[in-house]
């Protein structure tokens, strides 16, 4: 009998849902049930009714993998590569006069002005190790282990402010919203971590202009984002229980909201009940892994030492991270993204350098060295980089001899990798005698992320997801390609 009222109680909306659907849509139901039927080899067996598989279950690679994890030190604010990484004589040879016209014509910057005057390099450079490198004086750490690396001096980018600068490097795209790199290999490859999250931040330095979208999950189950950790105290607040809630009662209570997220689960198939009931857990697990992981104490003071590492010390946040780095490595942590402020140098940029590296270069080096003696190396990889680089000259040439800062360069900057697959002690690419366009073997920052991925097993024109009607990709829709002449 049909009821007598205009509201319909929630199975009868339910039906008449149903045959509206089937009613008006008949000719989509056969591509439906198609659809289904070639996806049913796609579903994990373990997936059980009413309860879902794991979203960090360890996946099949497209290639074999010479990397199991990430560390990614990013820079940001932009180091200045030709103060680190590019010597170039032609400019201290042209210091002071203006630079030729030809040079920057067409081009955009955040600052520059017409009067632009060359800026030589600030450092000395000296040639280091087997493969005779050119490294600056100011990073003397890092010049003792550069045959571990694979330094890359014509990277280039698309954009030319921080923000979506930084957001490109992280997520491939310069609008905020899109996932993180760590989070396309949480959901591209699974986690080999079951009491630690598969993509972990840790920040020193500052601010950061690209904010938390860069370790966003962006359209991906949120499962996958980035989870912040402190080098200090406890890893993550509000992890630990609260005063007169044991460990039973919380077990307790934890089974019940899964079986209630379950029973949802199993009746509506949402992603994010999905991600609730993984985070229920995976907290459950952190609470006693995390103290732990933060024990330094365990390391012995030569690996202290060796990164400069100073537990509970803000001075040295970014050597504790690095420490941390290697401690969630070892713990099967996938991707460990660690953010360093401080290298936005629009004046005074030899200091700026000069400190920057101070708080960077012995833990970047104690880094290498630390995974190496322990035979990580080889299927850790680890890149150094930031969002662009820093011109050839001044903002103004009013401001030589005073300021002398760098404005940004997105037409070529230095990035380096070293393990995981990567060929060591090797430099690739070039730029011209001014350092300001690649000339040589040009590398786009794509490039860089589906080298990446290649290391990890992954094509990256493979790795996709689709929403909104649209497949995405972290290296987007234009042809590019890993740096084959990287790969060992």
């Amino acid at each position: 009998m049909q009821p007598t009222n205009d509201i319909m109680n929630p199975i009868q909306l339910q039906q008449q849902t149903r045959r509206h659907f089937f009613h008006d849509c008949g000719v989509g139901v056969g591509k439906i049930a198609l659809a289904s039927l070639l996806a049913e080899g796609l579903v994990p067996s373990s997936a059980a009714a009413g309860e879902s598989a794991s979203p960090f279950a360890p996946r099949a690679t497209h290639f074999p993998a010479t990397a199991k994890r990430v560390i990614f030190l990013f820079m940001a604010g932009a180091p200045s590569q030709l103060d680190l990484f590019d010597y170039k004589p032609k400019l201290a040879e042209l210091e002071g006069k203006p630079i030729p016209p030809s040079v920057i014509q067409g081009q955009r910057y955040a600052f520059i002005q017409p009067d632009a005057a060359v800026l030589g390099p600030r450092f000395s450079f000296s040639k280091h190790g087997k493969c005779g490198a050119e490294i600056a004086d100011v990073m003397p750490h890092l010049a003792q282990v550069v045959d571990e690396l694979a330094i890359v001096r014509s990277v280039h980018t698309d954009l030319f402010n921080h923000s979506p600068a930084q957001l490109f490097v992280n997520t491939g795209s310069g609008v905020p919203g899109r996932p993180g790199m760590g989070a396309w290999l949480s959901y591209g490859l699974g986690s080999e971590a079951n009491d630690l999250p598969s993509f972990v931040v840790l920040k020193s330095g500052g601010s950061l202009s690209g904010g938390a979208a860069m370790w966003s999950s962006g359209f991906l189950p949120s499962v996958h984002q980035g989870v912040p950790f402190r080098s200090q105290g406890d890893p993550i607040l509000h992890v630990a229980n609260p005063a007169g809630y044991d460990a039973r009662a919380q077990r307790e209570s934890l089974d019940l909201i899964r079986s209630l997220n379950a029973n949802q689960y199993s009746a509506i198939g949402d992603p994010e009940i999905e991600t609730r009931i993984n985070a229920y857990e995976m907290a459950y697990r952190m609470q006693s892994r995390a103290p732990e992981l933060m024990e330094f104490s365990q390391e012995g003071q030569e690996t202290l030492d060796l990164y400069g590492a100073q537990p509970g010390e803000p001075s040295a946040v970014f050597a504790n991270n690095c420490l941390l780095a290697r401690r969630l490595a070892e713990r099967g942590v996938r991707f460990v993204q660690i953010y360093h402020a401080g290298w936005d140098h629009h004046s005074n940029v030899e200091g700026g350098v000069r400190s920057q590296c101070a708080k960077t270069d012995q833990a970047c080096a104690a880094l290498i060295v630390d995974l190496k003696r322990r035979g990580m190396l080889d299927d850790t990889l680890v890149v150094w980089g930031g969002e662009f680089g820093r011109t050839p000259m001044v903002e103004a040439s009013a401001a030589l001899g005073r300021s002398m800062g760098r404005d940004h360069h997105p037409q070529a900057f230095t990035m380096w990798f070293a393990g995981g697959g990567i060929k060591p002690g090797i430099a690739y690419g070039r730029t011209d005698e001014l350092g300001f366009h690649a000339q040589e073997n040009p590398v786009h920052v794509h490039d860089v992320q589906a080298t990446i991925l290649r290391c990890l097993g992954l094509d990256h024109s493979r790795l996709t997801f689709r929403s909104q009607g649209l497949n995405f990709r972290l290296t987007g829709v234009e042809e590019h390609e890993p740096v084959h002449a990287l790969l060992s």
